[in-house]
């Protein structure tokens, strides 16, 4: 895993653009969700994330703009359970692509 994308970069990768992959960032690891266009993409159930790195949301189980972040402070132990079953789903079903780096 060489690839490196910053925030920025990442939003590129959002599905509104049908010729590039989908991608969502789970505890700063980029994964390619292009196989799941259906939950990821525009009008999906979880487009929301798409383009973003989205460790918040999953944890808390929120579909809310301010908690698509990959800020987990003040996340409960449960919340942060949770976020470790959905990084254990993302593992199994989808490639990491890149890692997200701050610049």
């Amino acid at each position: 895993m060489a690839t490196e994308l910053t925030a920025a970069q990442l939003r590129a990768y959002d599905g509104t653009d049908p010729s590039k992959p989908i991608y969502v960032s789970v505890r700063g690891k980029v994964y390619d969700v292009t196989s799941g266009r259906s939950f990821y993409g525009p009008g999906g159930a979880y487009a929301i994330f798409a383009g973003r790195e989205a460790s918040r949301a999953l944890g808390k189980m929120s579909k809310e703009e301010a908690d698509v972040s990959g800020d987990l402070s003040g996340l409960t132990d449960k919340e942060l359970g949770v976020l470790a079953d959905w990084e254990t789903k993302f593992q199994a079903k989808y490639p990491v692509v890149a890692r997200l780096v701050d610049a």
